[in-house]
């Protein structure tokens, strides 16, 4: 029987009780039916995970006892950011969730020329949050303990000018080098950059260009914005990370 995995925002240490938050115990609860003393994993973020058991349960109150914390094994040697146009619909929520499964250790949401999303400050923010929530979700199914962060949305040649001390990829179909080719520095940061379903403006390639980015190509076929993300992840992982 698979343990259920629970994110808790709030520090947490061996022995202590915790009551989980209210999404949390509603799962717990009301969707997958816990009783007390059942076993579940904990975790917050700092990269352990806090096996504990249920304690108490109610309609909408769930607390649990940690018994141990213990260190997770789950993070790859890259650290691979995500720099991500926003795409329409749920396209996007897809691309953060598979992107989380897949590894990567930050996603910043970008606006270029020809995204194709237009919403008021309000709105961005409100779906930033509901990215975070996703992201969340998404490390409590794959087994991550390290929880990646949705960066603030930003203007694409505002990414340009902010400094990265790793190896910058941008996705292009002309390109003339590979993933096989790369050399991936020590500290294994590598910045991928995805444009949005037209594409990257030759403005902005140009940019990229000279703010460091290295174009690579992915195959011969040219891939939609929530796919060329996932499988360049992909492929990175297999040939430089941990999916070997």
């Amino acid at each position: 029987m698979r343990i259920s995995r629970i994110y808790h925002p709030d520090p947490l240490t061996t022995g202590q009780e915790v009551e989980l938050t209210s999404e949390a115990s509603h799962h717990l609860a009301k969707v997958l039916r816990a009783k007390g003393g059942e076993a579940i994993v904990l975790f917050n973020g700092d990269g352990y995970n806090y096996p504990a058991s249920i304690s108490q349960v109610s309609k909408k109150h769930v607390s649990a006892k940690i018994h141990d914390k213990t260190p997770n094994a789950t993070e790859s040697n890259l650290k691979i950011e995500l720099a991500q146009v926003i795409s329409r619909g749920d396209k996007m929520e897809l691309t953060i969730q598979k992107a989380v499964e897949l590894g990567v250790t930050h996603i910043t949401p970008l606006l270029s020329e020809r995204c194709g999303v237009k919403l008021s400050s309000e709105r961005f923010a409100k779906k930033r949050q509901q990215w975070q929530k996703i992201v969340q979700s998404a490390c409590e199914q794959c087994g991550r303990s390290i929880v990646p962060k949705i960066g603030d949305i930003t203007q694409l040649e505002d990414l340009f000018k902010q400094n990265f001390d790793g190896l910058k990829l941008n996705l292009h179909p002309q390109a003339n080098a590979g993933i096989a080719n790369l050399k991936v520095p020590e500290n294994g940061k590598i910045q991928l950059l995805i444009g949005p379903e037209g594409g990257l403006s030759e403005h902005e390639i140009q940019l990229a260009h000279a703010s460091g980015y290295q174009d690579i190509l992915m195959g011969p076929r040219i891939l939609r914005t929530e796919t060329a993300g996932l499988a360049a992840i992909s492929m990175l992982q297999c040939v430089l990370g941990d999916m070997n």
